[in-house]
């Protein structure tokens, strides 16, 4: 028996329009076009589009903008009954329309109701929040987001293994939820929830699957937050965010709290909190071992921004390596990690060029690399810092025997 092609001989009208295959749960969008569930699901809510994929219409994002085409899916279920030969699956019956958003909320208040059923809410939350994307939009609307937040508040006042459990189980499915920034906002904005506190508190006592979740949700927060509570973030935060990146709990949870660093340093005090909490030298650590692009990147714009004010490049200094690692980088990864490299040695040689200093620059091969990138493809703005610090420091380096000899010609 010949195989067939599913694409050649099945009716079109069975074909979802986004994958091209045949519909298994059929549903109509309010332009009229039926999709299969969970393409257009994946297409409306992971994808976050809100036009029809045909149509180019907009879309209302709620669950009653996908409506069953039970005909439709009787056609099908006739046609497949009848067509054995290609050798498709029986198509299953379609999900029950029972209200989840109804059954979410006698969840959530039976868990209210009954503080020992809280664990056993919590993971069946998650559980609903893995079955599909439509599932999350009923989430938010019975109140799961706020009553998980506050799950979070509620807890942070005890230290038990049971309490830390919930906590850890809250913050995953806050996680999974994949919050938008106006859903971060409000849990930010309301003072009853203090999110952020919470989130400080799971930083500080959670294991590190935890942490790295607390992590990504700062994150997110702060890039929604107001002046005000950027102003006001506590050094004891800057000291968690900083012991995530020395403790390398994942490649997600380092480049999220990098992340949150550039975020808080523009505003008040926080990169004088940020030095004073050690992240200096723990960025300096990190950039030693730094193999990937994007991750230099991140740790070389963070010393930029810390080598701006004077205690941090006082703390840079006290590192033995810092001149010599970021001299390294230069001219190599990508130019946004040459720029930032010749923008930490302009900055420490504008406003901090001791002789020490100036001597060990020359020793770690720093103005050699100065040279080099005149020489080479990089940014203007590069070549030009490159040569106001030779042009600044030439007295002192320009007749060094430490310069190499095919780039003495070349010193301006």
């Amino acid at each position: 028996m010949n195989d067939h092609n599913e694409t050649d001989e099945v009716p079109v009208l069975f074909l979802c329009p986004i994958s091209l295959q045949l519909m298994r749960e059929p549903v109509t969008v309010c332009t009229g076009i039926t999709y299969d569930r969970e393409n257009i699901e994946k297409w409306l809510f992971s994808c976050n589009n809100n036009i029809c994929p045909v149509t180019k219409q907009p879309l209302l994002l709620t669950n009653l903008s996908l409506t069953p085409n039970h005909t439709l899916h009787r056609l099908i279920q006739a046609w497949c009954t009848n067509n054995p030969n290609f050798r498709i699956e029986h198509i299953p019956n379609p999900k029950s329309t029972i209200d989840q958003t109804h059954q979410i909320v006698k969840l959530l208040t039976e868990a209210k109701s009954f503080p020992d059923k809280l664990l056993k809410c919590i993971r069946r939350l998650r559980s609903i929040a893995l079955e599909s994307e439509s599932n999350k939009i009923c989430l938010e609307s019975a109140g799961a987001i706020d009553f998980l937040a506050s799950s979070l508040k509620n807890n942070h006042q005890e230290e038990s293994s049971d309490v830390m459990i919930i906590e850890d189980e809250a913050i995953e499915v806050l996680v999974q939820l994949n919050l938008s920034g106006s859903q971060l906002e409000k849990l930010i904005n309301n003072e009853s929830i203090q999110f952020i506190e919470s989130l400080f508190h799971v930083l500080r006592l959670g294991n590190n699957k935890s942490r790295a979740y607390a992590t990504m949700l700062l994150k997110s927060a702060f890039e929604v937050a107001g002046p005000t509570q950027l102003n006001c973030v506590k050094m004891e935060l800057f000291v968690e965010i900083i012991r995530v990146l020395r403790d390398q709990i994942s490649q997600q949870a380092s480049k999220a709290a990098l992340k949150l660093l550039l975020e808080l340093f523009p505003w008040g005090r926080n990169r004088i909190k940020a030095v004073e909490g050690g992240a200096v030298l723990v960025l300096i650590e990190l950039l030693i071992d730094a193999s990937d692009r994007r991750s230099c990147e991140l740790i070389l714009i963070a010393l930029d921004k810390l080598c701006g004010c004077a205690e941090g490049r006082a703390e840079f200094l006290n590192h033995g390596a810092g001149l010599a690692i970021v001299s390294k980088k230069i001219l190599r990864f990508s130019h946004v990690v040459s720029d930032r490299g010749v923008r930490i040695l302009a900055s420490i040689c504008k406003y901090s060029a001791t002789p020490r200093v100036l001597q060990e620059m020359l020793i770690v091969g720093a103005v050699n690399k100065l040279c080099l990138v005149l020489q080479v493809d990089v940014s203007f703005k590069a070549k030009e810092r490159a040569m106001e610090i030779l042009k600044l420091h030439s007295m002192a380096w320009k007749n060094s025997p430490c310069i190499a000899v095919p780039l003495i010609s070349r010193y301006p």
